[in-house]
This record gives structure tokens, C-alpha cells and sequence, in this order.
């Protein structure tokens, strides 16, 4: 809506409009997302409810504006579009009219106050914002041709806004994991980094660097020519392990992509077998450093068949499903299975005289972990791609990731999606510009 006032008319504001460059700025970048989506989330919800005073398209894109203009408050947000009347009137906020003011309208009745703010960062749908992200991977792979055939998976840290994070301040229990927070009861403690010591007697120790926070998981892809994409993200608290964030990377990245990555890669954090089995179900790899996790190695054939203490070949016997959720294969004692052949061995009489016996993985991803060829040309090509989660993550942490001053788990959800939309936008913006670049001079 543009409004008139006794300064300005309909038609010089539109002009002002057109020609202001921060509005012209931001009119570009946020004709590059699919606001058709909200439409129609709005639509929905108006059906069960009366309309809000302000559309949530304008809520989006005051949120994209506090991020890129790296604004940690809400009050600075408000302040900044005090200063900038017209961005109110760009980013669809119901105006309320006042023809004696200079641009038609209150500025100070019309914006949401500081709390609403915040409270509205809280209350954004995350689906919403999630189809917000789906439609910039759609329109990326328009630019892009191949965009997705390898995905990489990382976690990036957050710190809570918790004086438990500050070393400065006193805090008795400091690291207590069993305790609710304050500043941010929805985060909890976990390990930024655990390292090994010498002592001096020669030994190790090890010590962890703990932190009270969230986890912002990432699947992203990069091409030589036009960098790096996120294709999903998810978040939990700092709590749960890197690996727990692939299965719902993988989904959400494969929606995205309306097909499945051929090969994947991580760091060894996600050396498990279902993170291969992802890439072995369609012809591809699982490009990760293998982690025994402290387990002893398990001697193999080429074949992926255990040899015994012995050093013989096992024999096979049946196959059946483990508790941990793989197809597993019994292998036996070569001594007793599938005949005995008398050869002694002071393991025959162990598990009730069946001798020594092994059930290693028998899936894809199972084998694939252990048979993999990690020195190979396509696990190096594969495997180093990976560093394109470790670029996404430092552009996040430019955009104000890592310390966000918000106290719950969903505003910290919904920050970090906002973030990875401004990243795939810049993406965007990267493309097209490189394919004009392309296009022959006519």
C-alpha cells in the first residue's frame, strides 16, 4: 500500500521508492524467494482464523533484514526501520495512516513493538520456513546443472545465551549436565571439542571442552564454479550426537532435491552404517574416515568374511536381524562348522561348545564401511567436498549464528533457517549472475 500524505504524493513516494538504494536492495534480493508459499500458508491458517494485522511475509523479511544487517536485537531492528520509513512500506507492514506525517504514516504505531518482536521470531511456522528453503534449492538447481549428486553433512555449535557459558562470571555447577537453565531451559550441555594430552609421565589425558547450547546440523553440495548451497538444516539441542542429525538431513535434503544424492561425505563423527547404506542404495559412496570408537578391528577378508583368533577363515552360517537394526551374518568356528574336523582349540568349548563366533553387519552400508577403498581418486573427489559444510558454516557464523541473543530452543531453530535462506539467496544471486555472464553477446 503506498500512502499519501500532505508532503508527498501517491506518485512521488512510488518514485521514492524506485529510487531509494537500500529499498532497491533489498526489493531485488527478496524478489528472489517464492512468496506465493506464504501466500498460501495464509490462506490456510485464515480459514481458522481472523487474519493478523500484519501479513507474515513482512514479519519474513524484517527477520532477513535484522540477519543481514547483523542486528542481534529486535530493538535494533525496530530502530533501524524507524530511521527507514520507506523499508516499512517495502517489507508490507499494514500501515496506519497519517496524512499530516511525512510519508503518509505513523511509523512508530504501525511497527510491531520490541516484545511482538521477538515473540513472532518464536512463533514463525518452521515448516513454513522450511518450504522457504526447499524453493531456493529448486531455483538453484535451475541455475545449476548436477546440483546435489554429493551432499556433505556437518554439525556447527551455538552457544546459549547463558551465563554458564561465561567463564568470567561464577557459577557453582557449572557443567552439570542434569540441570535446567535458567537463562534457556531448552538447551543442554555437550562437547565443542575433546582432545588428547601428554602427561608428563608420558601418558594421555583427555580433555573436553564443554559448552551449554544447540546444534545446527547442515547438508550442503558445492560446485567448482558457482560455491556452495545449503540443501537442509536441522537443529536440536547440543546434547545429541553428530550422527543423529543425518537421517533427517537426508530427508529433508532429498525433498529438496526431489531425488536422492548418489554419494555422500562427513567427518568421522558420522562413521556409521546407515550413513553408507544411504549412498549404497543408489550406486554411490559414503566418503568418511572410519572410526573403530575404541573397538578392536575386526580381521576380514577381502570378501569382508572375519577370520577367527586363529587367523582362519570363518564359515557362514545363518543370517538374522540385530537388535541394532541391521541384517547381521553368523559366522562360526572353521573347527566345528559345517563339519568338525578334530583340530584342537581352546575356544571349542566356549558358547556352549559352538566355539568362537562373530555376527558382523551384512548390509550394504555395513560392508561398504569396511571394504571401502579409501585411498582411492573417487573416495579423495568425493571426500573433498566435504569442506563445503565448513564454508557454509563460516558464512553463518558472519551472519550471527554462533551467539544468537535469543532463550529458547524454537527462536534459535527459526534464526538458523532465516540464516541458510539469506546464504542460499546470496547462492542464487551468484548463479544467475554467472549464467548471464555465460549467455552469448547478441
Amino acid at each position: 500500500m503506498i500512502p499519501v500524505s500532505c508532503v508527498f504524493d501517491q506518485a512521488i513516494l512510488t518514485t521514492l521508492l524506485d529510487h531509494d538504494p537500500v529499498v532497491q536492495d533489498y526489493r531485488q534480493f527478496f524478489a528472489l524467494l517464492d512468496w506465493s508459499l506464504v501466500q498460501q500458508w495464509e490462506d490456510q491458517q485464515s480459514l481458522h482464523r481472523r487474519p493478523p494485522t500484519h501479513s507474515e511475509a513482512a514479519y519474513i523479511k524484517a527477520f532477513l533484514l535484522r540477519i543481514r544487517e547483523g542486528f542481534m536485537y529486535s530493538t535494533q531492528l525496530r530502530r533501524f526501520l524507524l530511521k527507514h520509513p520507506l523499508l516499512i512500506i517495502e517489507l508490507g507492514f499494514h500501515l496506519e495512516l497519517d496524512p499530516s506525517a511525512p510519508y503518509g504514516f505513523d511509523a512508530h504505531k504501525t511497527l510491531p513493538s520490541r516484545y511482538w518482536l521477538g515473540e513472532k521470531l518464536r512463533t514463525l511456522d518452521p515448516l513454513l520456513l522450511q518450504q522457504l528453503l526447499e524453493a531456493t534449492v529448486h531455483s538453484l538447481q535451475a541455475e545449476i546443472p548436477g546440483l546435489g549428486e554429493t551432499v556433505a553433512f556437518d554439525v556447527k555449535h551455538i552457544y546459549a545465551w547463558v551465563k554458564e557459558n561465561n567463564l568470567r562470571t561464577y557459577v557453582t555447577e557449572r557443567f552439570d549436565k542434569h540441570q535446567v537453565l535458567s537463562g534457556d531451559p531448552d538447551c543442554k550441555l555437550g562437547v565443542k571439542r575433546s582432545t588428547n594430552q601428554e602427561q608428563p609421565d608420558g601418558s594421555t589425558k583427555e580433555k573436553k571442552e564443554l559448552l551449554w547450547g544447540y546444534g545446527s546440523g547442515v547438508a550442503a553440495a558445492t560446485t567448482p564454479d558457482y560455491g556452495d548451497v545449503v540443501l537442509a538444516e536441522y537443529t536440536q539441542p547440543f546434547n545429541e550426537g553428530d550422527v543423529t542429525y543425518f537421517r533427517p538431513l537426508y530427508q529433508r535434503a532429498a525433498v529438496a532435491l526431489q531425488a536422492f544424492p548418489t554419494h555422500v561425505t562427513a567427518d568421522a563423527a558420522f562413521d556409521a552404517w546407515y550413513v553408507y547404506e544411504a549412498a549404497a542404495r543408489h550406486g554411490g559412496i559414503g566418503a568418511i574416515p572410519k572410526n573403530g570408537h575404541g573397538h578392536p578391528e575386526m580381521v576380514r577378508d577381502p570378501d569382508a568374511v572375519p577370520r577367527c583368533a586363529k587367523g582362519l577363515r570363518m564359515t557362514p552360517r545363518f543370517g538374522f536381524q540385530h537388535t541394532n537394526g541391521y541384517r547381521a551374518q553368523r559366522f562360526g568356528c572353521p573347527l566345528l562348522f559345517p563339519t568338525p574336523t578334530g583340530e584342537a582349540c581352546e575356544r571349542l568349548s566356549s558358547n556352549h561348545g559352538q566355539g568362537c563366533h562373530k555376527d558382523p553387519n551384512w548390509e550394504a552400508g555395513g560392508l561398504m564401511r569396511v571394504l571401502l577403498d579409501r585411498s582411492s581418486p573417487l573416495y579423495k573427489a568425493v571426500y573433498t567436498q566435504r569442506t563445503s559444510c565448513e564454508r557454509i558454516n563460516s558464512q553463518a557464523k558472519e551472519l550471527g549464528i554462533e551467539r544468537p541473543r535469543l532463550r529458547n530452543r524454537r527462536s534459535i531453530a527459526n534464526l538458523n533457517t532465516l540464516i541458510y535462506l539469506i546464504i542460499n539467496v546470496r547462492a542464487l544471486q551468484r548463479a544467475i549472475s554467472i549464467n548471464r555472464g555465460l549467455l552469448p553477446m547478441i
